[in-house]
C-alpha cells in the first residue's frame, strides 16, 4: 500500500512539473509598429508593466520591434509583415501606426492595441468598443490643444500670432488644423498655418520664423515635424521665439514646453488591456480609454535661452521642470 501511495505520488509530483515546464506555455509574440522613436516611451511602458504583470520577456512574451522612423511606405511594409509572421497581438503608438496596422490586419484576428491615438475617432465606431480588432488609449492631443495654448499664454502674455505647422499628408492634419483655429478664436489668436512634407521642407521655412513674423511656434502631435524638431528649436532660439509642442519628448530636445499625456504612462495602461485580451476578452468589447495622466512639462534652459522668466505660478504646477 505505502508503494502504491509512493508511486501514485511521484506520479503526481512529475505530471505537476511536466505542466507547468516553459516548454509547455504559450509565448505570446506581440509586434510593435511604431511611427518615431518620439513615441518609443509608451513601448517602454508597456514592457515594463507586462513584465509586472507576469508576462516576462523570453519566457511568457516575446517582442519584435518596428520603427519606420518617419516614413509611411516602410510603416506600411512593417505592418504587413507581422500579419504574415502571424503575431498574436500588434500594439502601436500612434494614429499613424494605428491606421496602418488596421489596414494589414483586416480579415485577420490579430488584436491591435493602440497605446495612444491622438485622434481615434478616425479608427473606432464608438468609445464604447470598436466593434472591429481594434482596442486602445486616446492620447486626447487634439482635445488638449486649448490647454496648451492656454499654458503658451501664460508663459508668453504677449503672444498674438503663432506659426503653425502641419504635414498635410498626416492623418490627424484636419483635426490639429480646426482644433487650433477654434482654439485661436476664442483666446484671440491667429495662426500662420504651414504645410509641411518633409524634413527639407521644414529647413526651408524654418529661416522665416523670425520675431519680425511670428510671436510663437506652436508644433501639434505630427511625425512630419517631430522628426524635424531639432531644426525647428535651433531657429526659435535664435529668434527667441517660445516654441511649444506636444511631446514631452521634444521638449527633452530644446521645445520650451507642453502639456500632454505621460506616454511612459499610456503604455503600462495599455499593458493591462492586452492583459484582458490574452485572457479572453474580445478588443471589441472594450472601451476606449482616456489617459490616466497627464504632465506639464517646462524646460527652464530653452526659457533663459529665449529670454522668457517662467512665473512662479507655472513652476509650481510643473510635473517635470528640465534644468
Amino acid at each position: 500500500m505505502k508503494k502504491t501511495v509512493l508511486a501514485l505520488l511521484l506520479g503526481s509530483l512529475l505530471f505537476c512539473f511536466a505542466s507547468s515546464s516553459p516548454a509547455q506555455q504559450k509565448v505570446y509574440r506581440i509586434g510593435s509598429l511604431n511611427t518615431t522613436e518620439q513615441f518609443l516611451d509608451s513601448f517602454e511602458g508597456f514592457k515594463a508593466r507586462m513584465a509586472e504583470l507576469g508576462y516576462h520577456e523570453g519566457q511568457k512574451v516575446r517582442y519584435d520591434l518596428y520603427d519606420a522612423k518617419g516614413s509611411d511606405e516602410v510603416l506600411n511594409g512593417f505592418a504587413r509583415r507581422m500579419v504574415q509572421d502571424k503575431v498574436d497581438l500588434i500594439v502601436t503608438s500612434s494614429t499613424t501606426a494605428t491606421v496602418a496596422a488596421a489596414e494589414a490586419t483586416k480579415g485577420t484576428n490579430i488584436p491591435v492595441v493602440f497605446l495612444s491615438a491622438g485622434n481615434p475617432q478616425k479608427l473606432v465606431k464608438s468609445f464604447a468598443g470598436s466593434g472591429t480588432n481594434l482596442a486602445g488609449i486616446s492620447a486626447a492631443t487634439v482635445e488638449i490643444t486649448g490647454k496648451r495654448l492656454e499654458l503658451l499664454r501664460e508663459l508668453a502674455p504677449w503672444v498674438k500670432h503663432i506659426a503653425a505647422l502641419n504635414d498635410p499628408g498626416s492623418v490627424n492634419f484636419k483635426a490639429n488644423l480646426n482644433a487650433a483655429r477654434e482654439e485661436g478664436k476664442r483666446q484671440r489668436l491667429t495662426f500662420w498655418e504651414i504645410e509641411v512634407r518633409s524634413r527639407e521642407e521644414i529647413a526651408k521655412v524654418a529661416p522665416t520664423l523670425t520675431r519680425k513674423a511670428v510671436d510663437a511656434i506652436y508644433t501639434p502631435p505630427d511625425s512630419t515635424v517631430t522628426d524635424s524638431i531639432d531644426i525647428l528649436v535651433q531657429q526659435a532660439i535664435k529668434e527667441r521665439l517660445p516654441l511649444m509642442t506636444s511631446l514631452r519628448a521634444n521638449v527633452m530636445r530644446g521645445c520650451l514646453a507642453t502639456y500632454a499625456a505621460d506616454y511612459f504612462a499610456l503604455g503600462r495602461q495599455g499593458a493591462l488591456i492586452v492583459d484582458k485580451i490574452f485572457k479572453g476578452i474580445k478588443p471589441s468589447d472594450l472601451p476606449i480609454e482616456l489617459p490616466s495622466k497627464f504632465k506639464l512639462v517646462i524646460n527652464l534652459k530653452t526659457a533663459r535661452a529665449v529670454g522668457l522668466k517662467i512665473p512662479r505660478a507655472v513652476l509650481v504646477r510643473a510635473d517635470e521642470v528640465i534644468e
